[in-house]
């Protein structure tokens, strides 16, 4: 399972906390349309049969292809210029 890092899960939180965003919110990742894309978003909440994970109050919505695709995978996050930015790097062993 994919796991977060200490950047990722203060972004994520912040991100979900801003006002007029639901109290149930997370960032789902799922799959794009080009082979191996991913797409990031901020969502209200889970859609059916998406997976959850939460690490530390930072709630992230998997679809399956993208649990399989973070499956040994770390999520780590960067705010430079008022702009987030993820990468998805090999899990430390």
């Amino acid at each position: 399972m994919v796991t977060l890092t200490d950047n990722a899960i203060g972004l994520i939180r912040r991100l979900t906390a801003r006002p007029g965003v639901p109290d149930q919110a997370g960032l789902r990742i799922a799959t794009g349309s080009g082979a191996g894309a991913l797409t990031v978003g901020v969502v209200s909440g889970p859609l059916d049969g998406d997976h959850i994970v939460d690490s530390s109050g930072a709630r992230v919505f998997l679809d399956a292809a993208a649990v399989r695709a973070l499956d040994d995978k770390s999520l780590d996050a960067a705010l430079q210029d008022g702009t987030v930015t993820f990468t998805v790097t090999d899990r430390p062993a």
